[in-house]
């Protein structure tokens, strides 16, 4: 018999650091500029006052999504890199308590601890600093931190989700503007929320539901601020 070709296994976790930055970008590009093209609208605007709005808005927001991003996403690189060196050090200065620590680990997670130092010996010499990021502080290659990734995919999602309402306030008649633009985002967004919980293993009609009632709050609200300053100038 021939021998079976490797087992290749996709796990959603590997989709976790540019997955999150994608959707967040994507769902505050929609909800914050309709929110404010709805706003502005209800304040009885002209259409290229509004369509300003909005796109000051896009951009903006991307900007703003991008640099978050960048300095979140770096804090948490800094505290890797800085748990990473000191690591490394303490397994240069006492490599045995280093192993005698990998021992425990294995040992806790249930092996006897004849396999456990066996294990433990076999992973140091193989890569004594990767198997103490992964076992003792939980840094993988596929969770670390990216921030230039995390930046890009953010304002990228950030500026194709805040197209939706600024395209669909140019292409609305001005009478009906606020509630077309506020259906087409609503639904975009339903959409969207049930795609990534798909994506992400969780069930669909719950992140759609999610993503609707929240972002239809926050765009009632900001119609309503809309209205109340309107009506005082």
């Amino acid at each position: 018999m021939s021998p079976r070709p490797p087992h290749r296994e996709a796990h959603r976790t590997e989709r976790v650091g540019w997955l999150r930055a994608a959707v967040l970008g994507a769902n505050d590009g929609i909800v914050s500029t309709a929110s404010l093209i709805i706003g502005v609208a209800t304040a009885h605007a002209s259409r290229s006052s509004v369509l300003v709005a909005g796109l000051a808005g896009l951009v903006a927001g991307a900007m703003s999504m991008a640099t978050g991003e960048y300095v979140s996403v770096s804090s948490q690189a800094d505290t890797e890199h800085a748990d990473l060196e000191r690591e490394r050090r303490e397994l240069a200065e006492d490599p045995a308590a280093e192993h005698a620590e990998l021992v425990k680990i294995y040992v806790d997670r249930g092996m006897d601890r004849a396999l456990a130092e066996q294990v433990a010996t076999q992973m140091m010499n193989r890569d004594a600093l990767a198997v103490h990021a992964r076992e003792e502080l939980g840094i993988t290659e596929a969770l670390r931190a990216r921030p230039l990734q995390a930046a890009l995919a953010s304002a990228a999602s950030f500026g194709v989700g805040a197209t939706v309402p600024l395209l669909t306030g140019v292409l609305s008649p001005v009478a009906h503007l606020v509630p077309i633009v506020a259906l087409t985002c609503l639904v975009l967004l339903a959409a969207l929320g049930g795609l990534a919980a798909y994506v992400g293993g969780a069930r669909p009609l719950v992140g759609a539901v999610r993503v609707t009632l929240w972002s239809a709050l926050a765009m009632a609200v900001t119609a309503a601020a809309g209205a109340l300053f309107g009506s005082s100038g």
